[in-house]
């Protein structure tokens, strides 16, 4: 699958959804928040982007941007990025409802409208990785515009989940694939139309694409399903969550320049 074919698909996925996902999961991401997963772990308690006061922010990914603006309201510079004009529809409106607006662009993360070295921090809670092709060109692209010494924190789908059927009830406990076929999960509409993709990449593969880009490996969170959470989340919820991970978080460091 290229690049194309992937950016295409996610464009049209996330337009057409946007409001449904808004109106499914908005109150529980907040409109000045950032949640990292569906577990609901919140940077607020954890503090993986450290201190942020006059930084410069980059979330991928934005979504509705409350990221972005959590950030913002924390000091920080944030500007929220995303594919889909849909979900940057909500996040301008979320901007306006909070009374804290974030800047927001339209664009590509393998091709991000940035100068080399613009920003201190890149983030993202389910966003871009998972979508594109080549996601050792993200992280490529993801260390030329950071300074060096700045850090990258992403969250996705936990890798061991792709072994299971993506059910959070007792048919999402048997495993039915094999943790190593990376061929991604694709939808087709009655046309035979690509509509939805979504890569597989090991823990191994995600650390060799953020060696391979200069970064450091500071830290890889599984968050662990809170006592008494008990929201459902498509494939997220309490049955398989207090078995085995959900989300991998990593946490990075840029310690060479992009070559």
């Amino acid at each position: 699958m290229t690049n194309a074919q992937a950016r295409q698909a996610s464009r049209r996925w996330w337009d057409s959804d946007a409001d449904a996902y808004h109106a499914e999961h908005g109150e529980f991401l907040g409109e000045v928040d950032l949640r990292w997963c569906p577990e609901g772990l919140r940077e607020a308690e954890v503090r993986l982007l450290g201190d942020v006061r006059g930084a410069r922010v980059l979330e991928l990914g934005c979504g509705g941007a409350a990221g972005a603006r959590w950030l913002t309201s924390q000091g920080a510079f944030a500007v929220g990025l995303d594919l889909s004009a849909g979900m940057l529809r909500h996040a301008a409106a979320g901007n306006r409802r909070s009374g804290v607006a974030a800047p927001l662009v339209q664009a590509d993360a393998l091709a991000l409208p940035f100068r080399d070295r613009s920003f201190d921090l890149v983030f993202t809670a389910f966003g871009a990785v998972p979508f594109v092709a080549d996601s050792a060109a993200l992280m490529r692209e993801v260390a030329r515009v950071l300074r060096p010494g700045g850090r990258w924190v992403f969250a996705v789908t936990h890798p061991m989940r792709w072994i299971f059927l993506d059910d959070p009830g007792e048919a999402g406990l048997v495993a039915v694939h094999s943790y190593f076929d990376r061929r991604p999960y694709v939808e087709y509409d009655e046309d035979g139309q690509l509509t939805y993709v979504e890569q597989h990449r090991t823990l191994g593969d995600r650390v060799r694409e953020l060696v391979a880009a200069g970064f450091t490996l500071l830290d890889l969170i599984e968050p662990e399903w809170p006592e008494g959470h008990e929201r459902i989340w498509g494939q997220w919820g309490p049955l398989r969550g207090r078995l085995f991970p959900g989300t991998a978080i990593f946490v990075t460091r840029l310690t060479e320049p992009p070559r």
